[in-house]
C-alpha cells in the first residue's frame, strides 16, 4: 500500500515535470532562433542597404583616379556617424590606407594604454578584417565583440575598390540573454507551479487506488466484509474502478461461501457411505466364522457404497471443471443421428416407456460428450422417479428461434413442487419425500447439467407441465444451424 501511496504521486510528478521541462526546452529553443534569426535577417538587409549606398557613392567618382575615388569614399565614410551599436562602414584599394569611420577596427592607431597583448590582438583582428572575403561573414573584434560583416567589389573605370559595411551583434545578443533569463525565471516558477498541482493532482487520483489497497489488505487477511465507497461526485473511471472492484468482491464471497457449502455438502455425503462401509466391516469383524451368504451380503453393500463414491467422486470433478477453460471441446453434432443413438442406449438401461419425439434436421455447435452427460442425467433423473415398467420417459427437440435448439424430457412421476424448480439445480439438493419426489443419489446430476448449459451459453429450467405430464424440464442451447 506504501508504494501505491507514494510512488504513483511521485511517478506522476516527475512524468509531469519532464515533459513540461521537453517541452519549455522546446519552445525555448525555437523562440530563441528565431528571435536571433529574426535580427540577423535585419541586419543582413541593412548592411546590403549600407553597402549599396556606398557603392553609389564610389560610382560617383568615375573617370577620376584611383587617389580620388578613394578620397570620395573616405568622404562619405566619415559622413556617417559611428557608435556601438552603429554600422561601421570602410573601403580599400591596393596599397593605399583604408577609409573607414573607426579606424581603430583595423587597428589603426593603436591606443597606447592598451597592453602589448591588447594591442596584439588587436593587430591581429585587423589582418583578418583586410583579407577580403565578398560576402557575409562574422568576425570578432576587440572591444566591440561580434560583429557581422558585408564585402563587396565596385568597379570604377580601371579601378577596383573593396567596399563593406558592418553592424555589431550585441544587440542581437542582447535580446537572446533576454529571452534566455526571462525563460529561466518563467520556467523555475512554472515548474514550481506545475510540481505542486501535479503531485496534489496525483494524490487525488490515487485515493480510490489507496483505498482499494487497504480494502484489499482486508480481504487478504480474511475479512470479506468491506466494500469500496464510490462518492456518487467521482469521475466516471473512478466510479466504474470501484463498482468493478465491489463486484469482484461480492463474487468472491459468494464464490467462497459457495465453496464452503459445497464442502460441507460433499464431507456429509462421503461420510455416509464410509460409515455404512466401516459399520459392515465392523459387524463381519464380530463373527468369529461368518458365513459365505453373510460375506457376499457385505460384499454387496460395500461395493454398492463404493460405486455410490466413485459417482459422487466423478460428479464433483466435473463440477470442479466446470469454471475452466478446457471444459469443452464443441463440435458440429448432427442432431437427428446424434439424438436417436443416444436414446436407444437409454431404452436398454430401465424397463419404462421411452418415447422420442421429432427432431430437427440440423446441426448444432456443442460439445458431444457435455451434451450427452446433461441429457442422460435429465433422462436418469426421469427414469429414477418413474415406475417401472409403464413409466414414461418422453425427449422432445425443437428449434427456438433462429439459431437456438430445446431438449426437453417429460416424465409422469411424482413431479416437482413448483417451491422446489429453481433449487433443484443447486449442488446436492434433493427434493424431500414429503414433496412426493423420491429422495435418492448425492443431488449432483440436475447441478451438472446446468453447468453444461451454462458453458454452452445456454440455460436449464424446470417448465410447467403439459396434460397428462408431471415434471418438464428443458434444456436451451445456441448453436443451431439448419441443414
Amino acid at each position: 500500500m506504501r508504494s501505491v501511496r507514494s510512488g504513483l504521486r511521485w511517478r506522476l510528478t516527475a512524468w509531469v515535470a519532464g515533459v513540461m521541462i521537453v517541452s519549455a526546452a522546446a519552445v525555448f529553443v525555437v523562440v530563441y532562433n528565431n528571435t536571433g534569426s529574426q535580427l540577423r535577417g535585419q541586419i543582413d538587409r541593412d548592411l546590403g542597404g549600407d553597402t549599396a549606398q556606398l557603392a553609389q557613392a564610389v560610382r560617383a567618382a568615375r573617370d577620376r583616379s584611383a587617389n580620388r575615388i578613394l578620397a570620395a569614399a573616405d568622404r562619405y565614410i566619415r559622413s556617417q556617424p559611428y557608435s556601438a551599436s552603429s554600422t561601421i562602414l570602410f573601403a580599400a584599394l591596393p596599397g593605399a590606407p583604408i577609409a573607414s569611420n573607426h579606424p581603430e577596427v583595423f587597428g589603426s592607431p593603436l591606443d597606447p594604454a592598451d597592453t602589448a597583448a591588447d594591442q596584439g590582438r588587436e593587430v591581429a583582428a585587423a589582418r583578418k578584417l583586410l583579407v577580403p572575403h565578398r560576402g557575409f561573414f562574422t568576425q570578432r573584434v576587440p572591444d566591440i565583440g561580434s560583429v557581422r560583416i558585408l564585402e563587396r567589389t565596385v568597379n570604377v573605370g580601371t579601378a577596383t575598390i573593396f567596399i563593406g559595411a558592418g553592424e555589431p551583434l550585441a544587440l542581437v545578443e542582447r535580446a537572446e540573454h533576454s529571452i534566455a533569463r526571462a525563460f529561466l525565471l518563467a520556467g523555475v516558477i512554472a515548474l514550481a507551479i506545475v510540481l505542486v498541482a501535479s503531485y496534489l493532482a496525483g494524490a487525488h487520483v490515487s485515493a480510490p487506488l489507496r483505498r482499494m489497497a487497504a480494502v484489499a489488505t482486508r480481504v487478504d487477511a480474511g475479512d470479506l466484509a468491506p466494500r469500496m465507497d464510490v462518492p456518487t461526485s467521482s469521475a466516471d473511471e473512478v466510479r466504474v474502478l470501484g463498482d468493478a472492484f465491489n463486484h469482484m468482491l461480492d463474487r468472491l464471497s459468494q464464490a467462497f461461501a459457495t465453496q464452503r457449502e459445497f464442502i460441507a455438502d460433499a464431507s456429509h455425503e462421503l461420510r455416509t457411505p464410509l460409515t455404512v462401509i466401516r459399520g459392515q466391516l465392523e459387524v463381519l469383524a464380530t463373527e468369529e466364522h461368518p458365513t459365505t451368504l453373510e460375506i457376499r451380503r457385505v460384499e454387496h453393500v460395500v461395493q454398492a457404497e463404493i460405486a455410490r463414491l466413485s459417482r459422487l467422486v466423478d460428479d464433483v470433478l466435473v463440477l470442479a471443471r466446470a469454471e475452466s477453460q478446457d471444459f469443452l471441446r464443441t463440435e458440429r453434432v448432427d442432431i437427428p443421428s446424434f439424438v436417436t443413438e443416444l436414446w436407444d442406449g437409454l431404452r436398454g438401461t430401465a424397463e419404462r416407456r421411452f418415447e422420442l419425439g421429432p427432431l430437427p434436421d440440423g446441426t448444432l455447435e456443442a460439445d458431444p460428450d457435455r451434451l450427452a452427460q446433461a441429457l442422460r442425467n435429465l433422462a436418469g433423473n426421469a427414469i429414477e422417479h418413474t415406475r417401472e415398467g409403464s413409466g414414461l420417459v418422453r425427449l422432445e427437440v425443437a428449434r427456438i428461434g433462429a439459431d437456438m435448439v430445446r431438449f426437453t424430457v417429460v416424465d409422469d412421476g411424482p413431479g416437482i413442487p413448483e417451491s422446489e424448480r429453481e433449487r433443484v439445480f443447486e449442488r446436492f439438493h434433493r427434493v424431500d419425500h414429503a414433496h412426493t419426489r423420491a429422495r435418492d443419489g448425492v443431488g449432483l446430476g440436475l447441478a451438472i447439467v446446468r453447468a453444461i448449459a451454462e458453458a454452452h451459453d445456454g440455460e436449464v429450467r424446470v417448465a410447467e407441465p403439459l396434460q397428462g405430464e408431471s415434471a418438464r424440464i428443458e434444456l436451451t442451447l445456441p448453436g443451431f444451424s439448419p441443414r
